[in-house]
């Protein structure tokens, strides 16, 4: 039978993942201030979380294939992009103090709603830009410079990659919420769990209600993704954005 503590973690994760499976990153929000506030020092509720999120990505990828809108090529260059910035991100964090660099990324993050918010159109229908040589070298280092932040200062960083997959490569909001949550989720986020598990120390009996609510939460969440439109989920996005870098401001 579960603890109260495991069913608060069980019932906490689910939701977090829920909404974060909807609009392409966020869980953090909830889930990475809930294992601090149960006691958990920054570094090992990060790995934790990390891991946790990676049944995220899992659950979210089970619905999501059975859309097929997945280009498998374009899916491996946005792994291929993130991955050693979320390796160096996660070697990073663990020697830094954080107060400074969440206060920064929580405006960045504000003005990423504020950004989708004053563009009423972005997102709402699928183009073609940027994948010429130049265009997708661009695209590559700015995912890579998202990986370093995933791999270290982890709240919501999943909106950083859907709105640049929708603003430079011209996807509407569902299909960059598709590439995120199973390519960050599951990949990014399991290059970030490994790194901080070998450096730091991973809260193993909180695992398992963190990971059935992140795998539910993730399927749920991108169920309600893809039977909602575009302006919806742009909708739920930025107000994601802004109460993330509001509460890492005020963290």
């Amino acid at each position: 039978m579960l603890s109260t503590e495991q069913l608060i973690l069980l019932i906490i994760s689910y939701i977090a993942n829920t909404f974060s499976a909807f609009a392409g990153g966020g869980a953090g929000l909830i889930q990475l201030p809930m294992l601090l506030f149960l006691g958990l020092p920054f570094s090992i509720a990060l790995a934790t979380h990390k891991v946790a999120s990676v049944a995220l990505g899992v659950g979210a990828t089970f619905r999501h294939l059975r859309s097929g809108r997945l280009d498998f090529k374009f899916a491996l260059f946005i792994l291929l992009s993130g991955i050693p910035g979320v390796i160096v991100g996660g070697l990073v964090i663990v020697r830094v103090a954080e107060a400074e660099a969440r206060i920064a990324l929580g405006v960045l993050t504000i003005s990423l709603g504020i950004y989708s918010w004053l563009k009423p159109q972005l997102g709402q229908q699928q183009q073609r830009l940027h994948r010429d040589a130049a265009g997708l070298m661009t695209g590559s280092l700015c995912l890579c410079l998202i990986g370093l932040l995933n791999g270290s200062l982890t709240s919501g960083t999943g909106l950083f990659v859907t709105l640049w997959l929708v603003r430079w490569f011209g996807l509407d909001y569902k299909t960059a919420v598709a590439y995120t949550l199973i390519l960050v989720g599951i990949f990014w986020n399991g290059a970030g769990a490994i790194t901080l598990g070998m450096l730091s120390t991973i809260q193993w009996d909180w695992l398992p209600a963190l990971l059935i609510g992140s795998l539910f939460g993730g399927y749920s969440g991108a169920h309600l993704a893809i039977v909602a439109n575009n302006r919806w989920i742009k909708r739920v996005f930025e107000v994601l954005t802004i109460a993330i870098g509001i509460k890492l401001i005020l963290a």
